[in-house]
């Protein structure tokens, strides 16, 4: 039988949260600390007339802060030559949780996906995946403007002149993540090896390992597997391969 957590009554619990609240709020004032930090940076000039491929063909990066001063850019893993279903579950991770930038827009600030992929194969990925951001291919494209991927990349426009600001990668991308989030509030979490948990909770699993699942739900990242929220997309149908034949860029 899993364990549970031992059940108390109200006050007993009351003061084990009220103990466990003043450890959460000394987290969010170093977090603010750290991003007080982070405001202080310096950052790096880039020429911003570099060309990226659109819908619209080719286009100035600087055209992806769309008027405003302020964008977040994250970068998507790419897979040449590869169905949809190959391509980066973390990534589509990411990605599926930055559908919409409207309360950015509400404050000055753009958001668009980059990725090194060729324009034609990421434009159906973004149509199959039913994406409404803006997407653009960013294929040898050097420096700020592009460089490796996986990073959520934040940048600040004076008039023409183009800035890199900030950078994160690896669980840096996770405050986009609502879903971990929620998850790390709940008795069993994540359901991750990693996980310092108490004896007898339910066994946890490597890393990510539910960001790929098969037709039937099953969490695997075996050749029938896709990333999570493709099953949700009209047209995705079991897979036998992922087709991955290349290396990213």
């Amino acid at each position: 039988m899993t364990s549970t957590p031992r059940i108390v009554d109200l006050a007993t619990w009351q003061a084990a949260r009220d103990e466990l609240l003043a450890r959460e709020k000394a987290h969010t004032r170093e977090g603010d600390a750290i991003a007080a930090a982070r405001r202080r940076l310096p950052m790096v000039e880039f020429d911003g007339t570099v060309e990226v491929v659109g819908p619209d063909g080719p286009v100035p990066f600087l055209s992806l802060f769309e008027g405003r001063d302020e964008l977040v850019v994250y970068k998507h893993m790419w897979y040449d030559d590869t169905p949809h279903q190959g391509q980066c579950e973390g990534c589509t991770t990411t990605a599926w949780h930055l559908k919409d930038a409207v309360y950015l827009n509400a404050r000055g600030v753009s958001f668009a996906i980059v990725t090194t992929g060729r324009w034609a194969e990421v434009a159906a990925f973004v149509e199959f995946m039913g994406y409404t951001q803006p997407w653009y291919s960013v294929r040898g494209v050097e420096g700020p403007a592009g460089g490796p991927m996986g990073f959520l990349t934040c940048y600040l426009r004076d008039g023409d002149r183009t800035f890199l600001t900030y950078s994160t990668t690896g669980r840096g991308n996770e405050r986009v993540n609502g879903s971990m989030g929620l998850l790390d509030l709940t008795p069993y979490g994540r359901g991750e090896s990693w996980e310092d948990n108490p004896k007898g909770w339910p066994e946890g699993g490597g890393a990510c390992w539910t960001w790929r699942s098969d037709a039937d739900g099953n969490a695997t990242w075996g050749p029938t597997s896709r990333p999570v929220p493709q099953w949700t997309r009209p047209g995705a149908t079991p897979v036998e391969t992922l087709g991955r034949r290349g290396r990213h860029h």
